[in-house]
């Protein structure tokens, strides 16, 4: 796609910010604040900036750091990216790593030992993602010996070779469990969007990697799935599944809407096979026009609809979906709109987002207007992962 000086200076403009944020607010506020000088990485710091030293450490969270810190070493070269990276690698195989039954425990207690053992497929796919992005920024070995460890245990017990896709969570043992969800605003059914979402984004990493022919068989299959099952026909994403991919909840995520829009293209990038591709080109300017109806006058993207109840709480992940989403949609579609809108989202996350005092960004801008320090300012859910990486794909984009 041809793109004007005006349009490239714009997005290298773009980039030179991000960076320094990343640099400059995001990395160091959890190498300063997050790094456990024992070793690994404290649990939480409340939104009132509050550090709880024996708070549980969250497989989720030790994921993204590995993934963020990991991604920023490839890009940007700092040594001290590397060293937080592989603190994160050491906690996961030392302590995550389930040695006997395989997969990866849900929660450790601060002296890492295990605290809830249930192996959430979601989890799981997150130390993949981090795992297999270690091995791209330095070719550990290590790393993603136990990302292939983790790809064969979501795809020897999660699954459905029956009606397809992955079930949502089982027991230390692989077996059955009663409560699937990943938190408790979830609904308790066996499949859902979120879990696949985050599937294809770590398969689609290892296959960075390493070209498997099943794997390169299950990011086709993820692929279709969107397409078949998840995707709806005005655009938004269906979220919650029973078994044979019935959907009962009306419920549009304006975020993951927008953040499926760029992830499920570059999953059909990387494939690289011409009719995946297609597929999804074909799908990507309506999911990002969905995602739009969230898209407020101020610039930031409200939280979600559900049915006639809206939640227009500006998330910090949201606003980040949406800067990487739009300039997607420039970057590959040509739309001028698109860079327009990353760029305008981009100044109300400097405006409304970022914690200039403390650091880092608060989880919400209430609706009211007011901050929201109820939920965590780092922790089990808040992590460096969907603004750091937004700043990353950024500045990778602009090279």
């Amino acid at each position: 796609m041809n793109k004007t000086n005006a349009e490239l200076l714009a997005a290298k403009g773009l980039a030179a910010e991000v960076k320094k944020e990343l640099t400059e607010n995001i990395l160091p506020y959890w190498m300063n604040k997050m790094c456990n000088p024992a070793g690994g990485f404290y649990g939480r710091i409340t939104g009132e900036e509050v550090l709880e030293p024996e708070a549980p450490v969250g497989g989720i969270m030790t994921a993204r750091i590995l993934w963020t810190f990991a991604s920023a070493y490839r890009l940007l070269g700092n040594p001290e990216y590397l060293e937080v990276a592989l603190k994160a690698k050491s906690l996961i195989i030392n302590h995550f790593y389930d040695k006997e039954y395989g997969g990866t425990y849900w929660s450790l207690n601060a002296d890492y030992t295990p605290l809830d053992t249930k192996k959430q497929i979601y989890a799981i796919a997150f130390t993949i993602y981090g795992l297999a992005e270690l091995n791209r920024a330095t070719g550990d070995a290590e790393a993603l010996e136990y990302a292939i460890k983790l790809f064969h245990s979501i795809e020897d017990h999660s699954f459905d070779t029956e009606k397809d896709g992955y079930f949502e969570a089982f027991t230390r043992e692989w077996k059955q469990i009663e409560d699937m969800r990943l938190s408790e605003k979830d609904a308790n059914e066996s499949k859902t969007m979120n879990t696949h979402l985050h599937v294809i984004e770590a398969y689609t990493c290892l296959y960075r990697v390493w070209k498997d022919s099943l794997l390169q068989e299950r990011l086709r299959g993820l692929i279709n799935i969107f397409d078949k099952y998840i995707l709806d026909t005005n655009g938004h994403l269906k979220l919650f599944f029973d078994n044979d991919w019935n959907c009962n909840y009306d419920i549009f995520s304006y975020g993951h809407d927008i953040e499926a829009s760029w992830l499920l293209h570059e999953s059909a990038l990387v494939l690289g096979e011409e009719e995946s591709l297609a597929k999804v080109e074909a799908r990507v300017p309506g999911i990002v026009a969905a995602s739009t109806e969230g898209f407020t006058p101020e610039g930031g993207m409200i939280y979600e609809k559900m049915g006639d109840h809206i939640d227009a709480d500006r998330h910090w992940w949201v606003q980040a979906e949406a800067v990487v989403g739009y300039f997607n949609l420039w970057e590959h579609f040509g739309a001028q709109d698109g860079l327009e809108n990353a760029v305008y989202c981009w100044e109300y996350i400097k405006k409304e987002i970022i914690d200039k005092k403390n650091g880092e960004w608060i989880w919400s801008l209430r609706a009211d207007g007011t901050v929201n320090t109820v939920e965590d300012k780092a922790g089990f859910w808040k992590c460096p992962y969907h603004n750091g990486r937004m700043c990353l794909e950024i500045i990778e984009r602009t090279k």
